[in-house]
Protein backbone atom coordinates (compact mmCIF):
# COMPACT_ATOMS: atom_id res chain seq x y z
CA UNK A 1 0.00 0.00 0.00
CA UNK A 2 1.48 3.37 -0.82
CA UNK A 3 1.95 5.75 1.96
CA UNK A 4 0.23 9.16 0.61
CA UNK A 5 0.30 11.19 3.96
CA UNK A 6 3.46 13.25 5.30
CA UNK A 7 2.64 11.62 8.75
CA UNK A 8 5.18 14.35 10.28
CA UNK A 9 3.40 17.77 9.14
CA UNK A 10 0.08 16.01 9.82
CA UNK A 11 1.45 15.62 13.27
CA UNK A 12 2.68 19.08 13.77
CA UNK A 13 -0.24 20.63 12.08
CA UNK A 14 -3.01 18.55 14.17
CA UNK A 15 -1.92 16.69 17.10
CA UNK A 16 -1.63 18.81 19.36
CA UNK A 17 -4.93 19.77 18.86
CA UNK A 18 -6.35 16.17 19.21
CA UNK A 19 -4.64 15.48 21.96
CA UNK A 20 -5.86 18.25 24.09
CA UNK A 21 -9.46 17.09 22.62
CA UNK A 22 -8.93 14.17 23.38
CA UNK A 23 -7.49 14.89 27.17
CA UNK A 24 -10.46 17.39 27.68
CA UNK A 25 -13.17 14.21 26.69
CA UNK A 26 -11.39 12.05 29.07
CA UNK A 27 -11.67 14.39 31.70
CA UNK A 28 -8.23 15.42 32.16
CA UNK A 29 -6.82 11.40 31.87
CA UNK A 30 -3.59 12.31 30.31
CA UNK A 31 -2.62 8.46 29.62
CA UNK A 32 -5.91 8.01 27.69
CA UNK A 33 -5.05 10.88 25.88
CA UNK A 34 -1.12 9.78 25.04
CA UNK A 35 -2.68 6.40 24.53
CA UNK A 36 -5.30 7.14 22.08
CA UNK A 37 -3.58 9.83 19.86
CA UNK A 38 -0.69 7.15 19.77
CA UNK A 39 -2.89 4.65 18.75
CA UNK A 40 -4.73 6.54 16.03
CA UNK A 41 -1.65 7.87 14.75
CA UNK A 42 -0.72 3.67 14.64
CA UNK A 43 -3.25 2.81 12.64
CA UNK A 44 -3.52 5.93 10.08
CA UNK A 45 0.43 4.82 9.43
CA UNK A 46 -0.97 1.16 8.99
CA UNK A 47 -3.75 1.97 6.69
CA UNK A 48 -1.32 4.15 4.58
CA UNK A 49 -3.30 5.62 1.29
CA UNK A 50 -6.47 3.93 2.16
CA UNK A 51 -7.25 7.07 4.75
CA UNK A 52 -8.62 9.66 2.84
CA UNK A 53 -9.00 12.29 5.12
CA UNK A 54 -5.98 12.15 7.84
CA UNK A 55 -7.18 14.36 10.46
CA UNK A 56 -11.33 13.72 10.70
CA UNK A 57 -9.79 9.98 10.47
CA UNK A 58 -7.23 10.69 13.45
CA UNK A 59 -10.38 12.38 15.82
CA UNK A 60 -12.68 9.90 15.44
CA UNK A 61 -10.23 7.21 16.34
CA UNK A 62 -8.57 8.61 18.93
CA UNK A 63 -12.28 9.61 20.50
CA UNK A 64 -13.77 5.86 20.21
CA UNK A 65 -9.70 4.57 21.79
CA UNK A 66 -10.44 6.78 24.21
CA UNK A 67 -14.17 5.82 24.86
CA UNK A 68 -13.39 2.20 24.83
CA UNK A 69 -10.68 2.85 27.02
CA UNK A 70 -13.05 4.80 29.56
CA UNK A 71 -16.15 2.18 29.64
CA UNK A 72 -12.84 -0.26 30.57
CA UNK A 73 -12.19 1.81 33.37
CA UNK A 74 -15.22 2.67 34.92
CA UNK A 75 -16.05 5.84 36.24
CA UNK A 76 -12.46 5.81 38.52
CA UNK A 77 -11.27 9.25 39.34
CA UNK A 78 -8.47 10.61 38.00
CA UNK A 79 -5.68 13.30 39.49
CA UNK A 80 -6.56 16.60 38.67
CA UNK A 81 -3.86 18.05 36.19
CA UNK A 82 -1.34 20.25 38.15
CA UNK A 83 -2.37 23.96 36.99
CA UNK A 84 0.15 26.44 37.20
CA UNK A 85 -1.07 29.31 39.86
CA UNK A 86 0.96 32.29 38.19
CA UNK A 87 -0.80 31.17 35.24
CA UNK A 88 -3.65 34.46 34.26
CA UNK A 89 -5.31 32.20 31.97
CA UNK A 90 -5.69 29.03 34.80
CA UNK A 91 -7.96 30.90 36.77
CA UNK A 92 -11.07 28.49 36.79
CA UNK A 93 -9.27 26.07 34.80
CA UNK A 94 -9.51 23.32 37.87
CA UNK A 95 -13.17 24.01 38.35
CA UNK A 96 -13.73 23.80 34.69
CA UNK A 97 -12.01 20.36 34.37
CA UNK A 98 -14.20 19.28 37.08
CA UNK A 99 -17.34 19.95 35.51
CA UNK A 100 -15.94 18.62 32.43
CA UNK A 101 -16.02 15.28 33.94
CA UNK A 102 -19.47 15.49 34.75
CA UNK A 103 -20.56 15.77 31.42
CA UNK A 104 -21.25 12.57 28.92
CA UNK A 105 -17.98 11.63 26.67
CA UNK A 106 -20.11 13.09 23.72
CA UNK A 107 -20.87 16.25 25.34
CA UNK A 108 -17.52 16.63 26.18
CA UNK A 109 -16.23 15.87 22.79
CA UNK A 110 -19.42 18.24 21.08
CA UNK A 111 -18.11 21.41 23.70
CA UNK A 112 -14.42 20.60 22.88
CA UNK A 113 -14.49 20.67 19.94
CA UNK A 114 -17.44 23.74 19.02
CA UNK A 115 -16.35 26.07 21.39
CA UNK A 116 -12.38 25.17 22.17
CA UNK A 117 -10.91 24.24 19.27
CA UNK A 118 -13.43 26.19 17.26
CA UNK A 119 -15.01 23.99 14.69
CA UNK A 120 -18.47 24.03 13.13
CA UNK A 121 -21.10 21.64 14.02
CA UNK A 122 -20.77 20.15 10.76
CA UNK A 123 -17.24 19.35 11.24
CA UNK A 124 -17.65 18.19 15.06
CA UNK A 125 -20.39 15.96 13.54
CA UNK A 126 -18.03 14.50 10.71
CA UNK A 127 -15.16 14.06 13.26
CA UNK A 128 -17.28 12.44 15.58
CA UNK A 129 -19.31 10.28 13.84
CA UNK A 130 -22.31 11.81 14.33
CA UNK A 131 -25.12 13.66 12.96
CA UNK A 132 -25.05 17.40 13.20
CA UNK A 133 -29.00 16.88 15.08
CA UNK A 134 -27.06 15.10 17.28
CA UNK A 135 -24.07 17.20 17.73
CA UNK A 136 -26.32 20.28 18.44
CA UNK A 137 -28.57 18.54 21.09
CA UNK A 138 -25.02 17.33 22.83
CA UNK A 139 -23.80 20.97 22.78
CA UNK A 140 -27.37 22.08 24.25
CA UNK A 141 -27.09 19.49 27.33
CA UNK A 142 -23.55 20.16 27.26
CA UNK A 143 -23.88 24.19 28.17
CA UNK A 144 -26.91 24.00 30.56
CA UNK A 145 -24.78 21.13 33.00
CA UNK A 146 -21.77 23.25 32.66
CA UNK A 147 -23.96 26.53 33.59
CA UNK A 148 -25.36 24.41 36.51
CA UNK A 149 -21.95 23.12 38.21
CA UNK A 150 -20.21 26.47 37.18
CA UNK A 151 -22.98 28.68 38.79
CA UNK A 152 -23.38 30.42 35.57
CA UNK A 153 -26.35 31.51 33.05
CA UNK A 154 -26.51 29.10 30.04
CA UNK A 155 -26.30 31.82 27.17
Amino acid sequence: MKNAHDYDAIWRGSGAAIWRAIYAYAGGRRDVADDAVAEAFARMMARGSAVREPEPYLYRVAFRVASAELARRGKETADMPEIASADPSANGLPDLLAALRELTPAQRAAVYLHYRADLPVREVAHITGMSSAAVRVHLMRGRRRLAELLGEEDD
